[in-house]
């Protein structure tokens, strides 16, 4: 009997060294856009060994706040590589409606300025040196969702991107025929932000261009739909939905399956 309760015991103090041993990395990264300082974060699986899928993940208009890092974490916990971009640099982040959208309006004005600074994220991912860069995405919330939206109109080398309840500006007459990215958009039907003619808008020119594209639409879902945190900035049409968020998700797990070859 002694001899059982030993062995078992060391198996067990195996599976428990194993464990501590493996775990989800984080690193931060400072890199620049011209005189703008930026600061990014790496997120990592270290029991994986050799290059993975990368996934940049682009914050909402608050800034790279703790939400933005978190799921770039959960992504690290699906085993890839994930790089939380930051977009506005100098640390940043807000709760303020009003700064938010004075902060992201300054990137946005500049549309050749909001995709080479989101480009600049994705050289932070491909430069960790654990991404495999034949296999990277792009994803983003609110403000990060039209962000990637840009990427792919402007043929940023991803297989595909995700937006969750962004803002969806239209493809422009310079992206027919040259999206290569695959497009998931994850909406809100009872999003007040983005108007009807809006989201017939964007599809029309989605289809003008060639792209391939997806739209899911979540009944009853407000912007914000992902975000736990949404009802707390005082803004009505911010509301988290937990259906819509584990829902949407798990079809960006799917996406990734598809565009990665899993």
């Amino acid at each position: 009997m002694p001899r059982v309760i030993s062995l078992a015991m060391a198996l067990v103090c195996l599976l428990l060294s194993l464990s501590a041993a493996a775990e989800i990395r984080s690193k931060a990264v400072s890199y620049q856009d011209e005189d703008v300082p930026l600061t990014g974060y790496l997120y990592w699986d270290d029991a994986i060994e050799g290059k993975r899928p990368g996934v940049l993940v682009v914050h909402e208009w608050w800034g790279l706040n703790d939400y933005a890092r978190k799921r770039a974490r959960m992504l690290a916990e699906l085993g890839y590589v994930a790089f939380a971009a930051d977009m506005y640099g100098n640390g940043q982040v807000t709760d303020k409606p009003d700064q938010a959208r004075d902060w992201m309006q300054e990137v946005t004005a500049d549309v050749e300025g909001w995709r080479h600074r989101a480009g600049l994220g994705l050289q932070q991912l491909v430069a960790s040196g654990l991404a495999d860069e034949e296999r990277l995405a792009a994803i983003g919330y609110c403000f990060g969702g039209a962000t990637v939206l840009q990427m792919a109109y402007d043929n940023a080398p991803v297989k595909g991107v995700v937006s969750f309840h962004g803002a969806l500006p239209a493809a422009p007459e310079e992206a027919k025929g040259r999206i290569a990215p695959q497009i998931l958009v994850l909406h809100g039907y009872a999003d007040r932000f983005v108007s009807p003619e809006v989201v017939a808008n964007f599809r029309n020119k989605l289809e003008e261009a060639g792209a391939r594209w997806e739209m899911d639409t979540y009944g009853g879902a407000r912007h914000g739909f992902t975000n736990p945190d949404a009802g707390r900035y005082g803004i009505d049409n911010l509301k988290y939905d937990p259906v819509a968020d584990e829902r949407s998700w798990s079809r960006m797990q799917l996406f990734f399956d598809e565009i990665f070859g899993d």
